[in-house]
């Protein structure tokens, strides 16, 4: 079955016509049509009787269609409507996603077996929701998905995925509301299984860190399992998988309040042996990092960017974290600073 993508912008194109937006601001007019497809040079998706030997079915999952020869094809764009998508089924040859929208709907169709290495995936309706083409081809190299240009002609007996490599270990640094958290979040979307581990307090009573917290739940796709926790040694230490530590901050602060390590403005050498006990902490930690078989991603707040903490705890805190970092940095594949929602690689 040979799929020509007429276009592949959002419905107004990107750009929008007559949009000030930044995004469309940096690309000539028409550079994506809105988006057309057309099957075998005859059918098309809005069909409301497609020619023998085509079925289409419109479900959860999209619209999904099997050509006379037995390519499978799913288009999915718009919110999730119809009967559920049958697992059972064969999986698809091609996917046509809105992956700006709902970049998990991916991961979930993995997680369901309905998308397999072999899958070619293609991301159609673009348009400035994503701020530059150079952010888009980032994003998708991250969730194993191409864009293609508009007229593009592809075969569902002959489509090639793209190749998805991933590095094991990624530390995401950046300073407070920097969008790290979601930096993180974005690059796992389209895995099939990920588990989040949360190091922070439950928040108790506090309504301000209350509603962070249910923030970040909703954010997450609902296939993601949480995970509270502080034994980060043995988190890493259980086996194959992908986990999303969010984040080394809250985990260093617990482990200076469960070694009694915050200073009480008088050296003594039980407050040096609480120092030393959160440094083999730490030791413990990386070194769980450096031999880890999950691939992971974790968030660090950086924090040698703004003014001397005024207390000895927070100058303690903020050297001991720098040092976290460092050591944690240095047995990453992948290192990078978040600023202003904005992704600075940090390479060797």
């Amino acid at each position: 079955m040979k799929i020509r993508l007429e276009g592949t912008g959002g419905p107004e194109g990107w750009p929008v016509p007559g949009c000030p937006c930044a995004s469309c601001g940096r690309l000539a007019p028409g550079h994506r049509r809105p988006a057309s497809i057309v099957l075998d040079g005859r059918v098309r998706l809005t069909d409301a009787r497609p020619p023998a030997g085509y079925v289409i079915r419109r479900t959860a999952d999209g619209c999904e269609v099997t050509g006379p020869g037995g390519g499978r094809l799913l288009y999915a764009v718009g919110p999730a409507t119809g009967s559920p998508g049958r697992d059972a089924d064969a999986p698809f040859d091609v996917v046509l996603m809105d992956l700006p929208d709902r970049p998990e709907r991916l991961g979930d169709l993995r997680r369901r077996g309905r998308v397999t290495p072999a899958t070619r995936i293609v991301a159609v309706h673009l348009d400035h929701r994503v701020p530059a083409e150079s952010e888009l081809a980032r994003r998708l190299a991250l969730w194993g998905a191409t864009a293609v240009l508009d007229g593009t002609v592809m075969d569902t007996a002959s489509a090639e995925a793209e190749p998805w490599a991933r590095p094991r270990r990624t530390l995401l640094l950046g300073g407070s509301r920097s969008g790290k958290s979601e930096e993180a979040e974005l690059r796992l979307a389209a895995e099939p299984e990920v588990t989040y581990v949360a190091t922070g307090p439950s928040g108790g009573d506090d309504p301000a860190w209350l509603a962070r917290v249910r923030a970040h739940r909703e954010r997450r796709p609902a296939h993601w399992r949480t995970v509270e926790t502080t034994d980060l040694v043995s988190v890493l230490s259980g086996g194959p998988g992908t986990l999303l530590i969010d984040g080394i901050g809250t985990w260093l602060a617990a482990a200076f309040d469960e070694c009694a390590a915050w200073p009480d403005g008088t050296p003594t050498a039980g407050h040096r042996a609480a120092l030393d006990r959160v440094a083999e902490r730490c030791d413990a930690l990386t070194a769980a990092w450096r031999g880890t078989r999950a691939r992971v991603v974790a968030v660090s707040d950086e924090v040698g960017l703004g003014v001397i903490p005024a207390t000895p705890a927070g100058r303690l805190f903020r050297d001991a974290l720098g040092r976290l970092n460092q050591a944690l940095a240095r047995e990453s594949e992948d290192v990078a600073l978040v600023v202003s929602g904005r992704v600075v690689p940090l390479p060797l």
